[in-house]
């Protein structure tokens, strides 16, 4: 998979996204992950990518252009670096490009998962008040929210979801299985998890876990992961997979 993202500040997010288990993906050639300076494209001497918005108003707006070459440089090298017969190439098909936006659907592990099915993302980074309404519309694919609050720029949000795709993708983590079997997979958390000492402050490990039984375990973690669920995200519920057994035992936690 190759990951690009259109930034301001290439160093605060390959800073971040060159460590741990992207850092990891990077070096072996499993990820590819480029941050790409904005004001590279800038069409001035002082490389300002920003000007005072139309109609009076507080802060400055990122222009159009500078965002626009940019993108138009990314793609030119993503058809440039394709095989002459492969789809993108043959079709010039349009890279999806993720727009960073509290405006935009909320971030879940499903749209991870979708998104790693990609074999190249463009991530776009707004600052200041925002990006010329113009060049969205000509590029953007997807606007897409971490959350209901507001930040100062799109770095946090795309390295968020930059780590979170990464992981879908595989090859990317030691297990792969590991990915299967996260918090919100079949809209569930993760069951409770221990390791040695088996004995620790005078708590100890359930019993189950030690029998061996490898049916016992996957029952209990699966009954864990409803019972942690009812208890902290009950709003997830609704789109679980549950049993009738299931459904009782989530109740008997709510109630």
């Amino acid at each position: 998979m190759n990951i690009h993202i259109m930034t301001l500040f290439p160093e605060m997010v390959m800073g971040g996204l060159n460590t741990s288990i992207t850092g990891r993906a990077i070096s072996k050639g499993i990820l590819s992950i480029e941050a790409v300076n904005i004001r590279d494209y800038a069409f001035n001497k002082h490389n300002s990518v920003d000007d005072y918005p139309y109609g009076g108003g507080a802060g400055m707006l990122m222009q159009a252009e500078p965002v626009y070459q940019c993108y138009q440089a990314i793609v030119d090298k993503i058809h440039t670096q394709s095989d002459a017969s492969s789809e993108l190439c043959a079709e010039k098909r349009k890279p999806r490009v993720l727009y960073m936006s509290p405006q935009g659907k909320t971030f879940t592990q499903g749209m991870a998962e979708e998104l790693a099915q990609e074999e190249e993302l463009i991530f776009l980074c707004g600052h200041y008040e925002g990006i010329d309404e113009r060049v969205l519309d000509e590029i953007v694919t997807d606007y897409v929210s971490i959350g209901d609050y507001v930040l100062t720029g799109g770095e946090l949000p795309a390295m968020v979801m930059v780590d979170a795709v990464s992981r879908m993708v595989p090859g990317v983590l030691h297990n792969d299985v590991s990915a299967e079997f996260e918090s919100f997979q079949d809209n569930l958390l993760e069951y409770p998890q221990y390791s040695r000492p088996e004995i620790w402050h005078e708590k100890q490990v359930p019993p189950v876990l030690l029998s061996g039984h490898h049916a016992n375990i996957e029952k209990w973690r699966r009954e864990q992961s409803v019972i942690r669920t009812a208890k902290n995200r009950p709003d997830l519920l609704e789109k679980a997979n549950l049993t009738e057994e299931e459904k009782k035992l989530a109740k008997s936690v709510m109630v």
